[in-house]
């Protein structure tokens, strides 16, 4: 494989993930334009950002940023850890005042098993 084609492999997905962004931005700007609903608007981007992966390629382009990138990846994922963590143990208390206590336990299990294979990750990551 050539030196071109190793960097056009590479730049491949990145491509793919700004034209997404440059359809959005029109869509958006032709949304306002038109008047349409603000509302309406945002979902569009919403159920469209997630289906065709905009946001995580966004955040793959944020990350690439020498120094800096890496670190606004960390602040903007920590907080939705904790989110979703405070949001579970919100939904455990009801379930548990409803008689699933069996089920919350393994929830629980999961969620632990699940944040600990993060952290491994994470650290096997920055080890090699």
């Amino acid at each position: 494989m050539s030196r071109f084609q190793s960097i056009k492999a590479y730049l491949r997905p990145l491509l793919k993930i700004l034209l997404l962004w440059v359809i959005i931005g029109v869509f958006v700007a032709l949304g306002i334009k038109l008047g349409i609903d603000k509302k309406i608007i945002g979902i569009s981007v919403a159920v469209f950002g997630f289906f065709t992966n905009a946001f995580a390629g966004l955040l793959t382009l944020i990350a690439l940023v020498p120094i800096i990138g890496p670190l606004i990846i960390k602040v903007i994922s920590l907080p939705l850890f904790w989110l979703l963590n405070g949001l579970g143990y919100i939904l455990s208390a009801f379930a548990v005042k409803r008689g699933y206590a069996k089920e919350i336990l393994n929830y629980r299990v999961l969620t632990v098993v699940f944040l600990l294979g993060i952290v491994v990750g994470f650290i096997l990551g920055s080890i090699f």
